[in-house]
């Protein structure tokens, strides 16, 4: 199978592209810088909203599209224009190409829990409907009905995932306000303080970055017919109290759980750590999984920090 996938540097795609490779996919791999991109994988480095390295990276045909490529929540919410030129337009326009290349190829599109917007209701399942306050979570939602509507039209065969809390991300910026549940990860393990910036009953959705790209892989061949009519699924993932993780990570890493101090900040907690009990029976149904318990998820999102 040939892959093109977007933001293949990143910090999921990175782990998708290795699979794909390791399991003997050809693998296209699109980002604004080549040095994240597994070797193996033929690469295309430059900006996405740019039509010749779209076109450089579709040339020589495709089997499946991934979409990675965003503008983070953060970053979308201080510049809404770069958000709309990429999470927007620069999408539609890459749906159009890959269509017109490969009319009804799988595109597997990575939308985000923020299209439920907050304050959310006392339970999110597969009847929660889409009220985005983010700008970042306004445009996703936006392209779950593109990736319908295509669908619908017999012009790709999408589905598209909602990404909970992803860990462990990479230190350092990322433009995601969801930073500090990574953050906590980076701090125990090299056995320092830190202050969360939400509460110790603060409750998130998580799922490890290996969960989360085997869920990938699994997307690029599930049955459609297992899906709902949106073709949008939010991932299976485990409701998690900061106080309880904290406490896990600080377990397997041999540190005092003591290192974590709380000092809430109250429009982060209701917005990225209010998470109300989860049910995803559609993407369970279609065969997505998360990690499975808190040891779990914590070991394997240590696991990237090495």
């Amino acid at each position: 199978m040939r892959v093109v996938i977007t933001g293949a540097g990143g910090f999921v795609g990175r782990q998708i592209v290795a699979r794909l490779l390791a399991r003997g996919d050809q693998v296209v791999g699109i980002d604004s810088q080549a040095s994240g991109i597994p070797a193996g994988a033929e690469v295309v480095a430059g900006d996405l909203g740019d039509s010749a390295v779209r076109a450089a990276a579709l040339a020589g045909g495709l089997d499946a599209l991934i979409h990675l490529a965003t503008v983070p929540g953060g970053a979308a919410e201080a510049d809404p224009v770069a958000s709309r030129r990429i999470n927007v337009d620069v999408m539609y326009d890459l749906l159009l190409e890959a269509a017109a290349m490969r009319p009804g190829l799988r595109v597997v599109y990575a939308s985000s829990i923020a299209v439920y917007g907050d304050p959310l209701p006392a339970l999110v399942d597969d009847q929660t409907p889409l009220s985005p306050k983010m700008i970042y979570g306004g445009h996703k939602a936006m392209m779950e009905h593109a990736v319908a509507m295509f669908s619908n039209r017999g012009m790709i065969d999408g589905v598209t995932v909602r990404l909970p809390g992803i860990l462990a991300r990479p230190k350092g910026p990322s433009g995601m306000k969801s930073a500090f549940m990574s953050n906590l990860f980076h701090a125990l393990k090299a056995g320092e303080a830190f202050a969360c910036p939400v509460s110790a009953q603060g409750t998130i959705w998580a799922q490890s970055v290996a969960r989360c790209a085997d869920n990938f892989l699994h997307a690029l061949s599930l049955d459609a017919a297992l899906l709902p009519p949106t073709r949008a699924v939010t991932l299976p993932a485990q409701r998690i109290a900061m106080g309880d993780l904290a406490g896990e990570i600080a377990r397997q890493c041999g540190v005092s759980p003591d290192l974590v101090t709380y000092q809430p900040d109250a429009a982060l907690e209701a917005a990225f750590a209010s998470n109300p009990p989860l049910a995803t029976p559609a993407a369970e149904r279609a065969g997505f999984a998360h990690d499975g318990d808190l040891a779990t998820l914590a070991a394997s999102a240590l696991v990237t920090l090495e």
